[in-house]
């Protein structure tokens, strides 16, 4: 897949899908955004080297236009704010015009967290295996740029973040590394059929994490448990689907006392090791001044 080839990014403007868009005009390769039409976060793009289309993945039909000779699509589901209804018809529009598939799926699915019934990763899994596109899962555990959206309000007002199990460990993947591995998987043919296990390279718990912005931008933070059903109401008076918010509380639970894995795929795939926490918190240092 060169020069001559389109990519469709969908979920274009959340933490992946801009470091998506950039790293195929980087390599080349025609690239075409999916955007609602009033996206507010559309400035996350390029000004240049993409087309924009407007669609919205709950009218599948909105979708054709972006995909009228494409050769590979990325595909992140926004489960936050959209059900799975439609996804069969979605999915049914791509393979009907591309090869091939990008899906960024969960850790969840690999360590058998999450199952097809929950309507989520695994289900979306499920679906895109019976159609004939070639695909490609990246099974990533949470992205580092969560912990602007977890600490940075806290952080900034207080410098104490307030938040259940601090102890639970994470091998957190910068969102440019998913990045990556997915233009690796869509412009070359030797990754399909395959799932792989995206993780950051090292384990740390979420007071780690805060000590190390601590560190960077010279403030002490410091850390306070609180009660699950508390953060669970909290979060659902937020947006969150409720049994989304307790499927996540009950996996942090669960990492104080298993931390998550660290897998060797990035460097396997691009050939470099993934950055570290350290390494993004210093990059967007800023965002907690």
């Amino acid at each position: 897949m060169g020069a001559d080839s389109t990519a469709l990014v969908i979920g274009a403007t959340g933490n992946v899908g801009p470091n998506v868009v950039r790293q195929l005009i980087g390599e080349g390769v025609t690239t075409r955004a999916l955007l609602l039409p009033d996206d507010p976060r559309a400035g996350r793009l390029p000004a240049e080297g993409v087309e924009i289309f407007h669609g919205d993945l709950a009218d599948p039909d909105s979708l054709l236009p972006a995909l009228e000779g494409v050769d590979a699509v990325l595909l992140m589901w926004p489960f936050f704010t959209l059900d799975v209804e439609t996804a069969p018809a979605v999915l049914a529009h791509i393979e009907r015009h591309a090869r091939r598939v990008v899906f960024v799926s969960s850790i969840g699915v690999h360590i058998g967290y999450e199952h097809a019934d929950n309507n989520c990763h695994a289900y979306l899994e499920q679906l895109i295996e019976k159609t004939g596109l070639a695909w490609t899962f990246l099974q990533t555990t949470g992205f580092t740029a969560n912990a602007r959206l977890s600490y940075a309000a806290q952080i900034k007002a207080t410098g104490v973040v307030r938040s259940p199990y601090g102890a639970a460990a994470r091998s957190s993947i910068h969102e440019e590394d998913v990045a990556a591995v997915a233009v690796r998987a869509l412009t070359g043919g030797d990754l399909a059929g395959r799932r792989l296990v995206i993780t950051g390279p090292e384990v740390l718990t979420q007071v780690e994490q805060v000590r190390i912005i601590g560190e960077l931008i010279g403030r002490e933070l410091s850390w306070q448990d609180v009660p699950a059903e508390a953060a669970l109401n909290a979060m659902v008076g937020a947006g969150w689907p409720p049994a989304y918010a307790s499927g996540a509380l009950d996996y942090f639970s669960q990492l104080t006392e298993e931390p998550e894995l660290v897998t060797t795929t990035v460097e396997e795939v691009i050939g470099r090791p993934p950055r570290t926490f350290r390494e993004w918190a210093a990059e967007f240092a800023d965002d907690f001044r």
